[in-house]
């Protein structure tokens, strides 16, 4: 998520005289960002383009890293935010920023339908949008081509089902190797099981936020989370990611794993470590319709920015189609970039945007506000699940808990 702030800032030497009153001084404009490493240079590198066609403007980039959600929390709380910044979690931040509609109305120039329309549903809160796409990822079934062959399994395709995905793992697992099917996360991010819950039929609350029993503890989101359990304890699958367990991307590297599901994240380590690595969308559950399930960052502006038209001509920036491109840690956003690049020509990536034509559901942090508090009990209902505890009576207890934290 990225919050963008522009600041006046007085020239060397001058007494009192700022901004455009003195040719040597440059507008800063502050942008926030939790990148580090190779990803971190990207952005100062978009930054420094932006510079080239705004001469008189210094883009200061601010790496918060692991602190980000910190940082940027002080940063509003003092009335002194970057002015542009990575954003995320609208949900708990939308009232600090800046909503972009009426930027984005009054300019010809941006073309809104040249975006993935999914996308929106993560950077909008009651219809207002907070954040211009930046990056994203969908989940997908990573497989290794290598295990399919040798157990002479077909490589999965769209249209498959889970009743397909087990039978698969079945084959794929051979206990006295310690080779598995799939991995389970032990301790699974709840976000991160919303596709599968969603693709059941089920949700984690109402579409308008306000009610989670009969949703939470329906008998679609028990069963789609039972169903992992059972996985693990039919033998086909391993509990990955847990403590003193490996992750499930390195047991993928390790050649001990048939499937795996993740985001673009673990794709070149993949490659790296020389596994012949396939991707495929999501299994269904029968004739239900999958639904796909976003992780996206986008841009957004601070309301107590100072200069937010600078920081608006920023986003937008950032945004396009050459600041998109040079974007190599994430997916395309915009259809023009994802057509020149032919990127979906590539087996390897297709997977990913039949998933986010798919994806057409809210998240369920954007639907309610105290949903960290609600989460909490949930996440420990779905930790105890997939370590073998009963499904329905444990989202049974995660709903009378939680009650008290749904507003109506």
């Amino acid at each position: 998520m990225l919050t963008f702030v522009v600041l006046f800032v007085t020239a060397c030497g001058s007494k009192g005289v700022t901004g455009e009153n003195n040719k040597n001084d440059k507008k800063v404009l502050r942008f926030a960002t939790w990148d580090s490493g190779e990803t971190l240079k990207i952005q100062q590198n978009i930054a420094k383009e932006f510079e080239k066609a705004n001469p008189n403007v210094k883009v200061q980039v601010e790496a918060y890293g692991d602190g980000f959600d910190q940082k940027l929390a002080a940063s509003f709380g003092a009335k002194n935010p970057p002015d542009v910044m990575y954003m995320w979690d609208f949900s708990t931040y939308h009232q600090s920023l800046e909503p972009l509609g009426p930027f984005i109305k009054k300019d010809k120039d941006i073309n809104m339908d040249d975006f993935y329309p999914g996308l929106f549903n993560y950077s909008s809160v009651n219809g207002e949008v907070y954040g211009m796409p930046a990056g994203f990822t969908t989940m997908v079934v990573y497989y290794n081509k290598k295990l399919f062959d040798q157990y002479k399994i077909p490589y999965p395709t769209s249209g498959w089902t889970w009743d397909d995905f087990k039978t698969i793992a079945k084959k794929l697992t051979d206990k006295k190797k310690k080779q598995y099917g799939f991995g389970v996360s032990s301790e699974p991010d709840t976000y991160d099981l919303q596709g599968l819950i969603w693709s059941n039929g089920g949700s984690y609350v109402s579409d308008d936020g306000k009610e989670i029993n009969g949703y939470m503890n329906s008998p679609e989101t028990i069963d789609a989370l039972q169903m992992y359990s059972n996985m693990v304890k039919d033998g086909i699958a391993v509990l990955v990611g847990g403590k003193n367990q490996q992750s499930g991307s390195d047991i993928f590297k390790s050649g001990k794993l048939g499937m795996y599901i993740s985001g673009i994240w673990p794709l070149d380590g993949f490659k790296n470590a020389g596994i012949d690595v396939g991707t495929a969308v999501i299994p269904g559950f029968g004739s239900k319709p999958i639904k796909g399930l976003i992780a996206s960052s986008a841009v957004s502006i601070a309301k107590d920015s100072k200069q937010k038209d600078l920081a608006w001509k920023f986003v937008k920036f950032y945004s396009s189609e050459k600041a998109i491109k040079m974007r190599k840690a994430d997916l395309p956003v915009r259809k023009s970039v994802v057509e020149e690049t032919k990127i979906t020509e590539d087996e390897l990536y297709k997977p990913f945007y039949t998933m986010l034509e798919n994806s057409s559901n809210t998240p369920a942090f954007l639907l309610n506000s105290n949903w960290n508090e609600i989460n909490r009990n949930l996440s420990a209902a779905i930790n105890a699940i997939m370590l073998g505890d009963d499904a329905k009576k444990l989202l049974n207890q995660a709903v009378k808990d939680s009650e008290k934290y749904v507003k109506k």
